[in-house]
């Protein structure tokens, strides 16, 4: 297969990226704007492949898109380009509404001109595969349930509802025009390659650093994390197996407590770096608690039960495992989140403004 990576320069894609040119035959086209998050440094171990292929195109552009479908002739397309941190949809929803909706709308169109035009063998195959999150279903406080994908959106920020209008979008265009979707939605990724202002990375580098560690609220907020090589191979089972017009809810069966989170990364810099920076005793010290985010959802917890039945998927990570090689990845791969901080991101605090 030809396939289309839309955002394969950030962390998702990037790992959906290497997993195809690592495992697979097929060849795969990039198509990233190559913001703030987007780095192709994540991809140096396949970019010399013969299989892949860049093109830094804006999904907004639609003649960009237009050129990029006639010329490398797609049997999928594999959508993850969007604006994903909560706390900048916060501070800036605006672009959060223009890639994540009109982006995923131009992409849509620019799809269906294309599928219009296939054989009728090529059409009844090709693939849109709409990779969104959980975080649309809002918040399961004060229960023991667990997404589904049946589930009531419900989105509490502006990213988790811009999210939501992108999944709706796709959803409305295999119902109106039959363009062949697949919508999945996934939990908490983490693990190599990751963007320093999601919360593993940040208490990671913080804490080599001698930084304050923070924590919102009182870090009881509960995620399911999802080791990202294995999120890679439940997108390539779904684009090449899934069933069109399903969603698959995709998790690490990982329920953890931010705080928790937090403290296990400790327990493994005590391990693994116990030399600390001048003036820290314990990691944990560093762990600071900070005014919680405005409308932080309290727990996620995915069903992941279908994915499993239907098509075979299930995570090859613990948390245990996952965390242990996520923490030794930074620690092995200074140049790459060195180079990622010499930019634009300096570990900020985002998200404050409520109003």
């Amino acid at each position: 297969m030809q396939i289309l990576v839309t955002g394969g320069a950030g962390f998702i894609g990037s790992a959906v990226i290497r997993h195809v040119i690592d495992n697979t035959e097929d060849s795969v086209v990039n198509v990233d704007k190559l913001t703030y998050a987007g780095n192709l440094e994540s991809l140096e171990s396949i970019v010399e492949s013969e299989r892949y292929h860049f093109e830094n195109v804006d999904i907004c552009d639609r003649n960009e898109l237009d050129r990029v479908f006639r010329e490398y002739q797609p049997d999928a397309v594999m959508h993850l380009a969007a604006e994903s941190h909560v706390d900048r949809s916060i501070d800036g929803p605006a672009d959060f509404i223009e890639t994540n909706i009109v982006g995923t709308y131009t992409l849509l169109e620019a799809a269906r001109a294309y599928w219009n035009a296939l054989s009728e063998n090529r059409k009844e195959n090709f693939r849109f595969h709409h990779i969104s999150t959980d975080e649309v279903y809002g918040d399961l406080e004060g229960t023991d349930d667990l997404f589904t994908e049946t589930t009531s959106y419900s989105p509490s920020s502006p990213y988790s509802a811009s999210k939501a209008s992108s999944d709706h979008l796709v959803r409305a265009w295999l119902r109106t025009y039959g363009l062949p979707t697949i919508v999945t939605n996934c939990s908490n990724n983490y693990g190599p390659f990751h963007f320093p202002e999601k919360l593993i990375p940040l208490m990671i580098l913080n804490a080599l650093d001698g930084k304050s560690l923070p924590v919102y609220g009182d870090g009881m907020q509960i995620r399911d994390w999802l080791y990202v090589e294995d999120h890679a191979s439940a997108l390539y089972k779904v684009v090449t197996e899934g069933v069109v017009g399903e969603t698959y809810n995709i998790g690490g069966h990982n329920e953890k407590a931010n705080i928790e989170v937090v403290n296990t990364i400790c327990s493994l810099l005590e391990e693994l770096v116990p030399n600390k920076p001048d003036g820290v005793t314990n990691y944990k010290d560093l762990i600071t608690f900070v005014t919680d985010r405005p409308g932080h959802d309290v727990r996620y917890a995915i069903d992941a039960g279908k994915i499993e039945r239907e098509l075979g998927w299930k995570p090859a990570e613990t948390f245990e495992s996952g965390i242990r090689k996520t923490v030794e990845w930074y620690l092995n791969n200074q140049k790459w989140w060195s180079r990622v901080l010499d930019g634009s991101y300096s570990r900020e605090r985002l998200g404050i403004e409520s109003k």
